[in-house]
């Protein structure tokens, strides 16, 4: 493995312990029964931490080509759909923020669609509803914390015009916010991604900019939740390490669009990767972490509960779900 080691974590500053054995990686206790249950929540433990997985969407779309593959005949990636048992045609993503209560703070990964996003209510956008069945007021969120600005992850920033986390501070990617915020990024063509999340970076992100910290790979967000570069889908995209009592989790953002076609297929082109070989190379690296360390991986766009763990197998990787692997 030639990328993200245990060494070279250690050096860009994230702490890492002895990887535990699968089975003891956390304790779950999904808060309505299983991981496919329509409330769209799933609770578990990692150390002392509370992990909450919250699904702010569900919607059958095309593909996953060309969204997973888009270099790659559309026939080769619908045989690999067929070979696991999987509609060749549609799929059934996932959009799914990470809550972390540490015990002393709470910290939220990504926003989901909010009101502009990828995915409009009823189906998406539902985060804060569900942030309350949860047991959570979205006032009392302490950070959020963006993997990268696409507008499925920063769309619930704002709620009819308002701050939905008013009192979270709101960590970003120093070059994510740098490259979203210059004028060129509204110069893209007005129907793409590009244009659209410059636009929903102005009216969700900017405003709060006396709120916003920026972050490096490396640095902590509170003790035990670290940035891991993972550039490529966006210039600044980050993952994030997390880990209490020994027990981790990596919280990969978009490194992963289909857990089928993604992670057996690493150096297929993602539709939505802006830098398509950085991509590619990243995705390399962090499964291989994860293989390697047997960890525990939040995949925003996996099937929910979105949470599984990566085997390497050939010259790519296999997704397993979490099913009961995290009850108590």
């Amino acid at each position: 493995m030639t990328g993200w080691t245990r060494r070279r974590l250690a050096a860009s500053g994230v702490a890492i312990l002895a990887a535990p054995a699968l089975l003891r990686n956390a304790g779950a206790a999904p808060l309505s029964g299983d991981p496919s249950d329509t409330s769209g929540l799933y609770r578990f433990t990692l150390g002392a931490f509370t992990v909450t997985a919250i699904l702010d969407a569900a919607a059958m779309i095309d593909g996953p080509w060309p969204i997973v593959g888009e270099d790659r005949p559309r026939t080769e990636v619908e045989a690999l759909m067929r070979e696991n048992r999987l509609p060749p045609d549609r799929f059934k993503p996932g959009f799914t923020p990470i809550l972390v209560d540490t015990g002393r703070e709470r910290v939220l990964f990504d926003t989901g669609n909010g009101e502009v996003g990828f995915v409009k209510r009823p189906a998406g956008g539902r985060l804060a509803e569900r942030l309350r069945a949860a047991g959570h007021d979205p006032g009392g969120i302490d950070h959020v914390v963006l993997t990268h600005c696409h507008t499925d992850h920063i769309g619930g920033l704002m709620e009819a015009g308002r701050p939905a986390f008013p009192n979270a501070t709101i960590a970003v990617g120093a070059a994510e916010l740098d490259f979203w915020t210059k004028d060129a990024r509204l110069g893209s063509a007005p129907e793409g991604n590009e244009h659209t999340s410059a636009l929903v970076v102005r009216s969700h992100l900017v405003p709060q900019v006396a709120r916003i910290r920026t972050i490096r790979p490396g640095e902590e967000v509170v003790p035990g939740i670290a940035a891991v570069a993972a550039p490529g889908h966006t210039p600044g995209h980050l993952a994030y390490h997390v880990e209490s009592a020994g027990r981790r989790m990596l919280i990969w953002g978009d490194c992963a669009h289909h857990e089928v076609a993604s992670l057996a297929r690493p150096d297929w082109h993602a539709l939505f990767d802006m830098d398509k070989a950085m991509g590619a190379a990243t995705r390399r690296d962090l499964y291989g972490m994860a293989a390697a360390d047997e960890i525990l991986v939040a995949g925003y766009h996996t099937s929910f509960p979105s949470l599984g763990y990566v085997v390497a197998m050939g010259t790519g990787y296999r997704w397993i779900p979490v099913s009961y692997q995290l009850d108590p």
